[in-house]
């Protein structure tokens, strides 16, 4: 198997996994289709706005929640945010925690957001970790020879 067709298999492969593992969902793959030659970088330039945004909002949250008296209406509006970056990427175990971090704040439970906070980085890291080196075999891809299976 050549070095292209090794990298495109791997390419394959390792998208598979992000959707059997819940880290992608179906949303992701409509991102995918709104990429084309006139803007190749559309999914690396969405993804990676949603990086930059992520960041913020979970600095955000850390300082919200670090306050002696917790506006949880202004902790909400950034989970919501949140919730709402993550879902229009596919980021579907972002999302799903984001889901319970809002029900915390809904009850003003400071534990459960608190907890939720640690559980969203953690996804959070997770799913840019996965998707960096999926771009990372993308780009290699392109740089054999290759192109992005559709």
């Amino acid at each position: 198997m050549d070095g292209v067709a090794q990298l495109q298999k791997q390419l394959v492969d390792y998208t598979a996994s992000l959707f059997q593992e819940g880290f992608l969902d179906e949303q992701f793959n409509q991102l995918q289709q709104l990429q084309d030659e006139s803007n190749p970088d559309f999914v690396v330039e969405v993804v990676s706005l949603f990086f930059e945004d992520s960041e913020r909002l979970l600095n955000e949250l850390a300082k919200a929640l670090e306050l002696k008296t917790i506006d949880f209406r202004k902790v909400d509006a950034h989970v919501h945010q949140f919730k709402g970056s993550s879902s229009s990427i596919g980021a579907q175990r972002v999302q799903k925690v984001c889901i319970a971090f809002r029900n915390y704040c809904e009850e003003q439970n400071i534990e459960g957001c608190l907890k939720c906070l640690q559980q969203v980085k953690h996804e959070y890291s997770l799913v840019k970790s996965k998707l960096e080196t999926l771009f990372k075999i993308e780009k290699q891809l392109i740089a054999a020879g290759g192109s992005i299976p559709t």
